[in-house]
């Protein structure tokens, strides 16, 4: 195997340009854990998203979840032929479509949950608990700030 050859200090003195590469090394990760379950990561963000909140429109699950609605749709249809969710018309709005976690839905969330905790250790493996908390603390910060209205 090749051995990758180093990045230019100009690069790598860069924190925009780490986050990126860990980002695309964390993104790859959660794929395969994911993928593992036989599932992608929007299925992971509408699930959670339900569990929390419980019974949402589509709309409001792209909201939540920073998607996309075609990519809603497509997640939901997935999962409602998985028998995850299920997909009801509002009686308030009848062109609106309210999606409800089933019990295979939450099965399949703590599968999910136990395949992205695999991925968190395997991706924070060299830091301790203590710097676990800490870059947590400060990514949460750095996306607060930049989410603000």
């Amino acid at each position: 195997m090749e051995e990758t050859p180093a990045a230019p200090a100009h690069l790598t003195a860069k924190p925009s340009w780490l986050l990126t590469q860990v980002a695309v090394h964390a993104h790859r990760l959660a794929s395969e854990g994911f993928g593992e379950v036989g599932a992608r990561g929007y299925h992971y963000r509408i699930l959670a998203a339900l569990e929390e909140f419980g019974v949402a429109s589509q709309a409001e699950l792209g909201r939540r979840c920073s998607m996309d609605r075609s990519d809603v749709v497509a997640a939901i249809n997935e999962l409602a032929e998985q028998g995850c969710v299920e997909r009801t018309p509002d009686p308030d709005d009848r062109r609106r479509n309210r999606v409800t976690l089933t019990a295979a839905g939450r099965q399949q969330l703590r599968r999910m949950d136990r395949a992205l905790d695999r991925v968190q250790d395997d991706l924070l493996e060299p830091l301790s608990a203590e710097d676990r908390q800490t870059l947590t603390h400060l990514l949460t910060r750095l996306l607060a700030h930049h989410q603000r209205p």
